[in-house]
């Protein structure tokens, strides 16, 4: 076989052919990671949340180890170096986000989890003017109000008075917390090792893995842990699977490729259709209903996140302006 009816051969493959498609692979991203709330929705009654935890990120985990080997060698000193980083990255940024998030689904609508991590693009924005000093214009700060007033508009039910008795549903209380915490993680990413990303992975898999764990023994103990795992239904291991692979390590791998496709700029937009995407799953899978309160807050964080986009990149325009 030539060289040229090689190619040609690679170029006929679907999975070439798809890996060549970055608008595709990031709307897929932004899909897998919006079904996340559905699972963690379709969890109650079937797996419990550590339960669900521990199984995704060590199926992960065992998935991607065998990928992740052949950078660990070149990548080890720097990951001994940045352990605790990677551990806190795996246990509170990934397993806590998770536990929080599957937690308040037991209490909450899937739309409304949903639509509330549209809050965490526009919470990582604020801490890194608070903490960081990033310089921030005026649109950016307006829209930053603006999506959180619509998190909140949706966390009170359309009422956000209630916040001054803090009067809020618990499910909603918890997935705000949940956007805390991978807002955080998402601020503290500027300490990551410089590692290859399968290393990442696996390392923070393997924490997150172990956290998970950790987590329902401080809660309930070997007893509990041993009754949860003989409750899970078929249902539950198939969220396991579902969380396992298509949320932790196909979207990862999708939005990998993406950025070095198209930037990470450009890449960085498609996860603001992660509230759309879960909420319209939610919809169709779970039957859940769309209430007016959802539509008033989509109007403000459709709002906020567009005036802030644009604020951002015009500032980058008039830097590279400035360049030239």
């Amino acid at each position: 076989m030539t060289k040229q009816q090689s190619a040609q051969k690679r170029a006929k493959n679907p999975l070439n052919h798809l890996f060549n498609q970055p608008i595709l692979l990031l709307v897929l991203t932004a899909l897998f990671w919006g079904g996340n709330m559905v699972a963690g929705k379709m969890a109650v009654g079937n797996i419990a949340p550590t339960n669900l935890v521990a199984g995704r990120f060590l199926l992960g985990f065992l998935v991607i180890l065998p990928f992740a080997l052949p950078h660990f060698k070149k990548d080890w000193p720097a990951i001994r170096e940045k352990v605790f980083f990677l551990a806190f990255a795996g246990g509170v940024g990934f397993a806590g986000f998770n536990l929080f998030l599957y937690l308040g689904a037991q209490y909450t609508t899937a739309v409304n989890g949903a639509i509330e991590q549209a809050s965490i693009p526009m919470m990582v924005m604020l801490a890194n003017f608070m903490f960081y000093g990033e310089r921030t214009k005026a649109l950016q700060i307006v829209g930053v109000i603006a999506t959180i007033f619509g998190v909140l508009w949706v966390a009170t039910a359309g009422a956000p008075l209630r916040l001054l008795t803090l009067d809020i549903n618990m499910g909603d209380g918890l997935i705000l917390i949940a956007c805390v915490i991978y807002a955080a993680y998402s601020v503290l990413l500027r300490y990551r090792p410089k590692i290859h990303w399968m290393s990442f992975l696996a390392t923070t898999f393997f924490f997150a893995t172990l956290s998970a764990v950790l987590y329902e023994l401080v809660s309930g103990g070997l007893p509990t842990m041993f009754v949860n795992f003989t409750k899970v239904t078929t249902t539950g291991w198939l969220l396991v699977l579902y969380t396992g692979l298509f949320p932790s390590i196909i979207s990862q791998l999708f939005y990998a490729r993406g950025v070095e496709l198209i930037g990470a700029n450009r890449a960085s937009l498609f996860i603001n259709a992660l509230p759309l995407f879960g909420a319209i799953l939610s919809v169709l899978i779970l039957s859940e209903q769309l209430q007016n309160y959802h539509f008033v807050a989509a109007l403000f964080i459709i709002s906020g996140i567009t005036m802030a986009e644009y604020a951002v990149r015009t500032k980058k325009g008039n830097k590279t302006d400035e360049q030239h």
